[in-house]
Protein backbone atom coordinates (compact mmCIF):
# COMPACT_ATOMS: atom_id res chain seq x y z
CA UNK A 1 0.00 0.00 0.00
CA UNK A 2 0.88 3.60 -0.48
CA UNK A 3 2.13 5.98 2.02
CA UNK A 4 0.41 9.50 1.15
CA UNK A 5 2.11 12.48 2.60
CA UNK A 6 -0.60 15.28 3.02
CA UNK A 7 1.88 18.41 4.33
CA UNK A 8 4.84 21.33 4.26
CA UNK A 9 7.46 21.45 1.97
CA UNK A 10 10.06 23.89 2.81
CA UNK A 11 13.65 25.20 1.72
CA UNK A 12 15.88 25.76 4.93
CA UNK A 13 18.61 27.73 5.34
CA UNK A 14 21.12 25.56 7.74
CA UNK A 15 23.16 27.35 9.93
CA UNK A 16 25.57 25.55 12.21
CA UNK A 17 26.69 27.33 15.21
CA UNK A 18 28.58 27.04 18.48
CA UNK A 19 25.84 27.80 20.24
CA UNK A 20 22.42 28.50 19.85
CA UNK A 21 21.88 32.39 20.37
CA UNK A 22 19.68 33.91 23.73
CA UNK A 23 17.60 36.95 22.80
CA UNK A 24 19.47 39.96 21.90
CA UNK A 25 23.32 37.88 21.28
CA UNK A 26 24.30 37.61 17.40
CA UNK A 27 26.31 34.80 16.97
CA UNK A 28 28.97 34.11 14.15
CA UNK A 29 29.70 31.66 11.79
CA UNK A 30 31.20 30.42 8.66
CA UNK A 31 28.56 29.50 6.11
CA UNK A 32 25.00 27.88 5.03
CA UNK A 33 23.48 25.86 3.18
CA UNK A 34 20.50 25.46 1.46
CA UNK A 35 18.47 21.88 1.94
CA UNK A 36 15.43 20.55 1.50
CA UNK A 37 12.91 21.01 4.32
CA UNK A 38 9.29 20.75 5.97
CA UNK A 39 8.15 18.05 8.09
CA UNK A 40 5.65 17.40 4.78
CA UNK A 41 8.62 16.70 2.59
CA UNK A 42 11.04 15.15 5.41
CA UNK A 43 8.21 12.02 5.69
CA UNK A 44 7.81 11.89 2.42
CA UNK A 45 11.52 11.40 1.89
CA UNK A 46 12.35 9.75 5.32
CA UNK A 47 9.55 6.98 3.76
CA UNK A 48 10.51 6.40 0.42
CA UNK A 49 14.20 6.25 1.18
CA UNK A 50 13.00 3.30 3.39
CA UNK A 51 11.48 1.59 -0.04
CA UNK A 52 7.36 2.95 0.92
CA UNK A 53 5.49 3.68 -2.26
CA UNK A 54 5.09 7.88 -1.64
CA UNK A 55 3.01 10.35 -2.73
CA UNK A 56 3.05 13.78 -1.51
CA UNK A 57 0.56 16.22 -1.48
CA UNK A 58 1.15 20.01 -0.53
CA UNK A 59 2.26 22.97 -2.47
CA UNK A 60 5.26 25.17 -3.27
CA UNK A 61 5.93 28.59 -4.79
CA UNK A 62 6.64 29.75 -8.52
CA UNK A 63 9.68 30.66 -7.26
CA UNK A 64 14.04 29.38 -6.93
CA UNK A 65 13.26 27.98 -3.23
CA UNK A 66 11.08 25.22 -4.84
CA UNK A 67 13.81 23.76 -6.26
CA UNK A 68 15.86 22.53 -3.26
CA UNK A 69 12.70 20.60 -2.29
CA UNK A 70 11.45 19.39 -5.66
CA UNK A 71 14.32 17.66 -6.19
CA UNK A 72 14.63 16.23 -3.10
CA UNK A 73 11.52 14.32 -3.62
CA UNK A 74 11.89 13.84 -7.11
CA UNK A 75 15.69 11.89 -6.05
CA UNK A 76 14.38 9.69 -3.56
CA UNK A 77 11.56 8.69 -5.95
CA UNK A 78 8.36 10.43 -4.23
CA UNK A 79 5.63 10.80 -6.41
CA UNK A 80 4.96 14.80 -6.75
CA UNK A 81 2.27 14.90 -9.40
CA UNK A 82 0.05 16.32 -6.29
CA UNK A 83 1.96 19.24 -5.10
CA UNK A 84 0.55 22.65 -6.68
CA UNK A 85 2.10 25.55 -7.34
CA UNK A 86 0.87 28.56 -5.40
CA UNK A 87 1.04 32.39 -5.41
CA UNK A 88 2.63 32.58 -2.14
CA UNK A 89 6.61 31.96 -2.10
CA UNK A 90 7.76 28.68 -1.36
CA UNK A 91 8.24 27.68 2.33
CA UNK A 92 11.14 29.05 4.21
CA UNK A 93 13.10 27.50 7.25
CA UNK A 94 15.77 29.07 9.56
CA UNK A 95 17.69 26.16 10.95
CA UNK A 96 20.39 26.73 13.63
CA UNK A 97 22.41 23.36 14.63
CA UNK A 98 24.59 23.87 17.89
CA UNK A 99 27.55 21.51 18.22
CA UNK A 100 25.98 19.66 20.85
CA UNK A 101 23.46 18.93 18.35
CA UNK A 102 20.28 20.87 19.60
CA UNK A 103 18.34 22.88 17.24
CA UNK A 104 16.14 26.16 17.14
CA UNK A 105 13.92 26.70 14.08
CA UNK A 106 11.49 29.76 12.91
CA UNK A 107 9.08 28.81 9.71
CA UNK A 108 7.98 31.18 7.11
CA UNK A 109 5.39 29.06 5.86
CA UNK A 110 4.63 30.70 2.65
CA UNK A 111 3.24 28.45 0.33
CA UNK A 112 2.04 26.00 2.31
CA UNK A 113 -0.72 27.67 3.78
CA UNK A 114 -2.19 27.19 0.53
CA UNK A 115 -2.67 23.33 0.60
CA UNK A 116 -6.17 22.22 0.46
CA UNK A 117 -7.28 19.20 1.63
CA UNK A 118 -9.17 18.68 -2.46
CA UNK A 119 -6.01 18.08 -3.48
CA UNK A 120 -5.80 14.75 -2.09
CA UNK A 121 -7.53 11.95 -4.54
CA UNK A 122 -7.02 8.21 -5.53
CA UNK A 123 -6.76 7.29 -1.92
CA UNK A 124 -7.19 3.35 -1.08
CA UNK A 125 -8.46 1.75 1.41
CA UNK A 126 -5.21 0.38 3.10
CA UNK A 127 -2.90 3.32 2.50
CA UNK A 128 -1.32 5.34 5.28
CA UNK A 129 -1.97 9.30 5.00
CA UNK A 130 0.34 11.16 7.14
CA UNK A 131 -0.39 14.39 8.29
CA UNK A 132 1.25 17.12 10.35
CA UNK A 133 0.49 20.42 11.67
CA UNK A 134 2.19 23.27 9.20
CA UNK A 135 -0.83 23.49 6.79
CA UNK A 136 -3.60 25.05 7.57
CA UNK A 137 -5.45 23.39 10.65
CA UNK A 138 -8.84 22.86 8.93
CA UNK A 139 -7.41 21.32 5.94
CA UNK A 140 -5.08 18.97 7.63
CA UNK A 141 -8.77 17.61 9.56
CA UNK A 142 -10.29 17.77 6.17
CA UNK A 143 -7.84 15.55 4.79
CA UNK A 144 -7.95 13.20 7.58
CA UNK A 145 -11.64 13.00 7.19
CA UNK A 146 -11.34 11.67 4.17
CA UNK A 147 -8.82 9.44 4.15
CA UNK A 148 -10.83 7.51 6.76
CA UNK A 149 -14.13 7.33 4.81
CA UNK A 150 -12.05 5.88 2.19
CA UNK A 151 -10.61 3.24 4.34
CA UNK A 152 -6.67 3.99 5.12
CA UNK A 153 -4.88 4.59 7.91
CA UNK A 154 -4.10 7.73 9.14
CA UNK A 155 -1.38 9.19 11.12
CA UNK A 156 -1.19 12.32 12.89
CA UNK A 157 2.51 13.75 14.23
CA UNK A 158 1.40 16.53 15.95
CA UNK A 159 4.07 19.24 15.12
CA UNK A 160 4.55 21.57 15.88
CA UNK A 161 1.33 21.35 18.34
CA UNK A 162 -1.65 22.72 16.89
CA UNK A 163 -5.37 21.92 17.95
CA UNK A 164 -6.97 19.60 15.56
CA UNK A 165 -10.49 20.32 15.50
CA UNK A 166 -11.89 17.65 17.46
CA UNK A 167 -14.94 16.91 14.88
CA UNK A 168 -11.53 14.74 13.66
CA UNK A 169 -10.57 13.38 16.65
CA UNK A 170 -11.55 10.49 15.44
CA UNK A 171 -10.01 10.34 12.18
CA UNK A 172 -6.79 9.42 13.34
CA UNK A 173 -5.91 6.23 14.09
CA UNK A 174 -1.93 7.49 14.88
CA UNK A 175 -1.54 10.13 17.02
CA UNK A 176 2.66 11.06 17.35
CA UNK A 177 3.87 13.20 19.96
CA UNK A 178 6.79 14.31 22.09
CA UNK A 179 6.78 15.12 25.46
CA UNK A 180 5.86 18.48 25.07
CA UNK A 181 2.95 17.68 22.66
CA UNK A 182 2.16 14.74 24.81
CA UNK A 183 1.06 17.91 27.37
CA UNK A 184 -0.65 20.29 25.02
CA UNK A 185 -2.57 17.74 24.13
CA UNK A 186 -3.87 16.12 27.70
CA UNK A 187 -4.85 19.85 28.16
CA UNK A 188 -7.00 20.16 24.90
CA UNK A 189 -8.71 16.57 25.21
CA UNK A 190 -9.01 17.16 29.15
CA UNK A 191 -6.55 14.52 30.20
CA UNK A 192 -4.71 15.21 33.37
CA UNK A 193 -0.54 16.60 32.50
CA UNK A 194 1.96 13.94 34.00
CA UNK A 195 5.37 13.32 33.61
CA UNK A 196 4.75 9.89 33.96
CA UNK A 197 4.76 9.13 30.29
CA UNK A 198 3.55 5.57 30.02
CA UNK A 199 0.35 6.50 31.85
CA UNK A 200 0.24 10.28 30.13
CA UNK A 201 -0.04 8.38 26.99
CA UNK A 202 -2.06 5.43 28.21
CA UNK A 203 -4.64 7.99 29.05
CA UNK A 204 -4.51 9.40 25.59
CA UNK A 205 -5.06 6.93 24.13
CA UNK A 206 -8.12 6.13 26.53
CA UNK A 207 -9.47 9.39 25.64
CA UNK A 208 -9.05 9.28 22.02
CA UNK A 209 -9.89 5.93 21.21
CA UNK A 210 -6.95 5.64 19.41
CA UNK A 211 -3.20 4.59 19.31
CA UNK A 212 -0.85 6.97 20.72
CA UNK A 213 3.02 7.26 20.58
CA UNK A 214 4.93 9.27 22.88
CA UNK A 215 8.68 10.14 21.28
CA UNK A 216 10.78 10.73 24.61
CA UNK A 217 14.41 11.50 22.86
CA UNK A 218 17.20 9.57 24.70
CA UNK A 219 14.41 7.64 26.63
CA UNK A 220 12.72 5.69 23.16
CA UNK A 221 9.30 5.99 22.49
CA UNK A 222 6.07 4.86 24.73
CA UNK A 223 3.14 3.16 22.24
CA UNK A 224 -0.94 2.35 23.81
CA UNK A 225 -2.88 1.40 21.76
CA UNK A 226 -6.92 1.85 21.79
CA UNK A 227 -7.13 -1.56 23.52
CA UNK A 228 -4.36 -0.73 25.99
CA UNK A 229 -1.56 -2.72 24.69
CA UNK A 230 1.69 -0.78 25.76
CA UNK A 231 4.60 -0.97 24.26
CA UNK A 232 8.36 0.53 25.22
CA UNK A 233 11.18 0.90 22.23
CA UNK A 234 14.53 1.36 22.90
CA UNK A 235 16.70 3.75 20.68
CA UNK A 236 20.20 2.99 18.70
CA UNK A 237 23.16 3.61 20.82
CA UNK A 238 24.36 6.55 18.23
CA UNK A 239 26.92 9.40 18.56
CA UNK A 240 24.74 12.27 17.87
CA UNK A 241 25.38 14.97 15.25
CA UNK A 242 22.12 16.80 14.39
CA UNK A 243 18.88 15.79 15.61
CA UNK A 244 16.94 18.29 13.48
CA UNK A 245 14.94 15.30 11.34
CA UNK A 246 14.91 12.95 14.05
CA UNK A 247 11.37 13.27 14.81
CA UNK A 248 10.16 13.01 10.79
CA UNK A 249 12.80 9.57 10.25
CA UNK A 250 10.73 8.23 12.91
CA UNK A 251 7.67 9.21 11.44
CA UNK A 252 8.81 7.90 7.68
CA UNK A 253 9.97 5.05 9.36
CA UNK A 254 6.47 4.22 11.49
CA UNK A 255 4.27 4.84 8.01
CA UNK A 256 6.60 2.61 5.96
CA UNK A 257 5.94 0.01 8.37
CA UNK A 258 2.12 0.39 8.05
CA UNK A 259 1.85 0.31 5.00
CA UNK A 260 3.70 -3.03 4.74
CA UNK A 261 1.35 -4.31 7.12
CA UNK A 262 4.17 -4.88 10.05
CA UNK A 263 2.72 -5.31 13.80
CA UNK A 264 3.09 -2.61 15.50
CA UNK A 265 6.15 -3.44 17.33
CA UNK A 266 7.64 -4.19 14.23
CA UNK A 267 6.90 -0.63 12.68
CA UNK A 268 7.85 0.99 16.03
CA UNK A 269 10.99 -0.62 15.78
CA UNK A 270 11.63 -0.07 11.68
CA UNK A 271 11.15 4.11 13.28
CA UNK A 272 13.19 3.89 16.17
CA UNK A 273 16.00 2.53 14.13
CA UNK A 274 15.64 5.14 11.69
CA UNK A 275 15.38 8.11 13.91
CA UNK A 276 18.78 6.94 15.62
CA UNK A 277 20.08 6.77 12.40
CA UNK A 278 19.14 10.34 11.04
CA UNK A 279 20.90 11.83 14.18
CA UNK A 280 24.62 10.98 12.92
CA UNK A 281 24.39 13.51 10.03
CA UNK A 282 24.24 17.39 9.50
CA UNK A 283 20.55 18.10 7.94
CA UNK A 284 16.88 17.08 8.10
CA UNK A 285 17.38 15.30 5.39
CA UNK A 286 20.73 14.40 4.36
CA UNK A 287 21.12 11.58 7.29
CA UNK A 288 17.87 9.94 6.35
CA UNK A 289 18.86 6.30 6.11
CA UNK A 290 17.94 4.03 3.20
CA UNK A 291 16.49 0.68 4.30
CA UNK A 292 20.18 -1.35 3.85
CA UNK A 293 21.62 0.78 6.91
CA UNK A 294 18.24 0.48 9.06
CA UNK A 295 18.66 -3.43 8.39
CA UNK A 296 22.19 -3.43 9.50
CA UNK A 297 20.88 -2.21 12.84
CA UNK A 298 17.26 -2.49 14.00
CA UNK A 299 18.72 -5.56 15.73
CA UNK A 300 19.87 -3.50 18.76
CA UNK A 301 15.88 -1.97 18.90
CA UNK A 302 13.88 -3.86 21.45
CA UNK A 303 10.49 -3.19 21.65
CA UNK A 304 8.92 -4.33 25.04
CA UNK A 305 5.46 -5.12 26.16
CA UNK A 306 4.44 -3.26 28.86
Amino acid sequence: MAVIVFGSINTDIAVGVGHLPVPGETVLTGGYALVAGGKGCNQAVAAAKLGADVRMVGAVGDDAMAGPPMAAMQAAGVDTHDVRIAERPTGLAAVMVAEDGENAIVVASGANLSVRADQLSDIRAGDVLVCQMEVEFAETAAALLAAKAAGAVTVLNLAPFGELPQHAWGAVDYWIVNELEAAALARQVGVAVSEDYPALTRALAERLSATVIATLGGDGAVAVTAAGEAWQVSVLPVEIVDTTGAGDAFVGGLATGLAEGLALPDALRLASTAAGLSCTGFGAQTALPERAAVAGHIASIRAKLL
